[in-house]
């Protein structure tokens, strides 16, 4: 085997398990606002993956930037929606009524006369 792609396979399995004991010590309160701030990370690994897949001169290069470029763009995308999730928690919500608390008297023939256009005698 080539001394560089050993290395290579080296770095990618301690990367592994380096990132799954980080990711697993992340309480879940602080997991979305984490996974907002790294969709700037997401981009550059899209970025690599495109640079890769763009010089590559063998079949074997060009499938791990073309893999590179589809997990980046998954992980990248994800996060912009987990993000949007995460902010719609915040925008403040119509006023209504709680589900156990009766209406008003007299709330129904309010509605109802909204509804109706006005007769004049």
């Amino acid at each position: 085997m080539n001394q560089e792609l050993l290395l290579g396979l080296y770095v990618l399995i301690l990367t592994i398990f380096l990132g799954f004991e980080v990711i697993s010590r992340v309480p879940s309160l602080l997991h979305t606002p984490l996974m907002s701030g790294t969709n700037a990370i997401h981009g550059i690994v899209l970025l690599g993956g495109i640079l890769v897949a763009g010089t590559a001169d063998r079949p074997i290069l060009y499938l791990l930037g073309f893999l590179g470029c589809a997990l980046g763009a998954g992980n990248l995308f994800g996060g912009l929606v987990v993000t949007d999730r995460m902010l719609e928690m915040f925008k403040p919500r119509p006023a209504e009524k709680p589900a156990g608390e009766p209406a008003p008297v007299g709330a129904g023939v309010q509605a109802v006369r909204e509804k109706e256009p006005v007769r004049k005698p």
